[in-house]
């Protein structure tokens, strides 16, 4: 299980609204399974079907979490037009099996939808999003 804030949900909402039609990513940083900080990433791919997350602001991110005593808990990005589940591509380049993968679906951009999962080996499981 993974738990977000009502108002960090929102800024991911928000951040994929700013971004369509192309994929929006970041990383979402906390503790004991609970999110308390959000990064939005460059996603240099600029397409409308992947991501790739730009390494410099890694690097600065995985330096702010460290200097917090925070954990990196999921890697965020949008489906534009697609469902909130993981594509081919999702799964094929999930390699952290440690953290979650949080997708905001704008399918229907009135009524966002954002769900969590665990990719490892090529199973994807989806878990309890608990918004706080």
């Amino acid at each position: 299980m993974i738990e977000i804030p009502r108002a960090i949900i929102n800024e991911l909402i928000g951040h994929a609204r700013i971004g369509f039609p192309l994929e929006v990513c970041g990383i979402l940083g906390g503790s004991d399974g609970a999110v308390s900080r959000l990064y939005r990433m460059t996603n240099t791919d600029a397409s409308r079907e992947h991501f790739t997350m730009e390494p410099k602001e890694q690097f600065e991110v995985a330096r702010d979490l460290r200097a917090r005593s925070l954990t990196m808990l999921a890697i965020y990005h949008s489906h534009p037009q697609a469902p909130a589940c993981p594509s081919e591509e999702d799964i094929r380049l999930a390699v952290a099996p440690d953290v979650s993968y949080v997708i905001v679906s704008l399918t229907e951009p009135d009524n966002p939808e954002v769900r969590s999962f665990r990719i490892a080996g090529g199973k994807v499981e989806q878990e309890e999003l608990a918004i706080t």
